[in-house]
């Protein structure tokens, strides 16, 4: 299966709505990675993504087909989260839900671990104030 590079529309589209959600240009990268988009088969599907990394938090975006995505984020290899949504068909959506469960999370671990609250990652001088507009 042939997966088409994400367009200029929708690189301009994600970097407005990283814009929008934390008050600067993050550097926003394409990537290649691997799924198994069949449940039934042990293939591997090569889909171009969407990389970025903010707030002590890892992102991808995965494009699976034409106009479908995939997207987690992670803080290491045992602490992976999606938000519950196997494919959306509107990188928007996908990215703004994506957002707001790693800032939902973001708060909720703050709260557990004591000397990360308040602060977008452990031990790098910035305060986090939560999501700009989402």
């Amino acid at each position: 299966m042939n997966i088409p590079d994400f367009t200029d529309t929708e690189w301009q589209l994600a970097n407005g709505i990283l814009l929008e959600r934390y008050g600067h240009l993050v550097s926003l990268q394409a990537a290649d990675v691997e799924l198994q988009l069949d449940p039934a088969s042990a293939t591997l599907s090569t889909c171009p993504a969407l990389y970025w990394n903010e707030l002590g938090a890892e992102f991808i975006v995965s494009k699976v087909a034409g106009q479908a995505y995939r997207c987690q984020f992670f803080y290491s290899a045992n602490e992976q989260f999606g938000t519950g949504r196997d494919v959306y068909d509107n990188l928007g959506d996908c990215l703004t839900t994506l957002l707001q469960v790693q800032a939902d999370h973001h708060a909720t671990r703050a709260a557990a671990l004591p000397e990360a609250a308040g602060a977008g990652a452990p031990g790098n001088g910035e305060e986090y104030h939560g999501p700009l507009v989402i």
